[in-house]
């Protein structure tokens, strides 16, 4: 399976609730936080929802 490498990039203050929880379930919360996650089709779902907020590049 393919990784994923997610970096926050904005701020998720003033978002809405549902996005603030997809940032914490991806292992984010703050700006220049970054995790790893294997893409299978609920990871992608969640990046689709924050893709303003996060950065996303290929391992």
């Amino acid at each position: 399976m393919k990784k994923v490498k997610l970096t926050q990039v904005k701020s998720g203050i003033d978002r809405p609730l549902r996005q603030k929880r997809t940032l914490e379930s991806l292992k984010l919360g703050r700006i220049g936080k970054v995790a790893e996650a294997t893409v299978t089709p609920q990871v992608e779902g969640m990046i689709a929802k924050v893709s303003h907020l996060i950065k996303i590049e290929e391992i």
